[in-house]
């Protein structure tokens, strides 16, 4: 009898996705059934999508299968997506989560897998020597992205050259040991992620992947760099004995936030209470 792979769950956050996400999940849909010998399943997290983007994945669920989707109509941010997203965990054996704008190829996430064994979790990077970069970044970002990488490594000594990178893998139980622990919704949530499983004691290994700049970045440098920079000093603090002295300020925070059209951080979450699964549509 042949061996079967442990059942996967892939989540893609969206946001305004409708005119690059189909060719994605037909392209991981397509590789998957070809390539993937155990339960796959992936699902569309939509946070607060104004365009078209539902029906394109109703119409990808509808033609190739295996696809669902979770919709929410108010925007929660990339890392609120992912956190309601990873709450499928239970589901599953392994979860990980890709861009919606395909700049990791199915292939490349499906390396992530490969090399799961003996590992809690498997993220890619792009600044590894054996990375294959298919377009790299405008020189601008990525002199941003080494400057906000020195910053996260002294802040937090993780270890880690490419936090960033949109294609990460994990055990079920990873997931659910940390998730009550994941409070950061914008696009700091990777460092959240990571920092979280290094913390607990979790197996964490960065490989080199394949991976392409892709045309309708949603990142600003200014105010996204502004964002994240604030989310990693507040990620610091909430692990210092310092946060509890500066509770006068977290309305300041939250307003500063919604200033800068970002989505605020979560508050905490009591230890060992179970999150409500959320329904999949679709699938």
């Amino acid at each position: 009898m042949p061996e079967t792979d442990p059942r996967l769950l892939l989540l893609i956050p969206a946001y305004n996705e409708e005119a690059r996400i189909g060719p994605v999940l037909l392209a991981y849909s397509k590789y998957f059934k070809e390539h993937y010998r155990g339960p796959f399943l992936l699902v569309v997290v939509l946070n607060g999508c104004r365009d078209g983007t539902i029906h394109v994945v109703r119409q990808a669920a509808a033609t190739c299968g295996g696809i669902g989707w979770l919709d929410f109509p108010a925007p929660i941010g990339k890392g609120g997506a992912l956190i309601e997203g990873l709450k499928l965990a239970p589901g599953t054996d392994l979860i990980g989560y890709v861009d919606a704008d395909g700049a990791t190829p199915p292939a490349a996430f499906h390396d992530l897998v490969k090399r799961m064994p003996g590992k809690d979790c498997v993220i890619g990077s792009r600044w590894m020597p054996e990375s294959k970069l298919g377009e790299e970044q405008p020189w601008k970002r990525r002199l941003a992205s080494r400057i906000f990488h020195s910053i996260v490594e002294g802040f937090f000594w993780m270890g880690i050259q490419d936090t960033q990178c949109g294609a990460k893998v994990m055990r079920r139980e990873a997931v659910q040991a940390i998730h009550n622990d994941l409070r950061t919704a914008d696009l700091a949530f990777d460092i959240n992620l990571l920092y979280c499983l290094k913390r607990a004691g979790f197996r964490v290994r960065e490989v080199p992947t394949e991976w392409t700049d892709q045309i309708g970045s949603k990142i600003t440098l200014g105010r996204s760099s502004l964002t994240m920079f604030l989310s990693i000093v507040r990620l610091r603090l909430v692990y210092s004995p310092f946060y509890r002295m500066l509770a006068p300020l977290r309305p300041i925070e939250q307003w500063l936030y919604l200033k800068l059209g970002a989505p605020p951080s979560l508050p905490p979450r009591a230890a060992g209470k179970t999150e409500p699964i959320p329904r999949v549509e679709g699938g």
